[in-house]
């Protein structure tokens, strides 16, 4: 059996549409954000893969910086009720953190791949 090649792919056009680092083709999550053991176009075991709380840092900080620099501007552009807030602000909030957290962690899988990122190991 011949083993394929596989050239080296962009971590940002593989990762964040959630395909497989390796051939770009699998599918990278079973779920919203749960992973998939393996690929199914290539076999990669994605076992390798943990991003830990990384995505949901990025999210929070990218979050954070939309959402509140559009309720200051309609604050005080509009100068609106509180009740106006919270109709506007939690919706946004919310569509940004489930938009942007399952790209981020495909990218940050990616990005492990790409560089062969594991966990350190102390040499004795």
């Amino acid at each position: 059996m011949q083993e394929r090649y596989f050239p080296p792919l962009s971590p940002v056009a593989t990762g964040a549409p959630g395909r497989c680092p390796r051939c770009g083709e699998g599918k990278l999550f079973r779920g919203f954000v749960e992973l998939r053991p393996a690929c199914e176009s290539c076999q990669l075991d994605y076992g390798f893969a943990d991003s830990g709380d990384g995505p949901a840092v990025f999210v929070i900080l990218l979050a954070g910086f939309l959402a509140l620099g559009l309720v200051l501007w309609i604050e005080f552009t509009y100068e609106p009720s509180i009740w106006v807030h919270v109709l506007v602000s939690m919706p946004l909030t919310l569509a940004i953190c489930l938009g942007l957290l399952r790209p981020l962690k495909g990218l940050f899988i990616a990005q492990q791949y790409r560089h062969k990122a594991e966990q350190g190991r102390l040499e004795r």
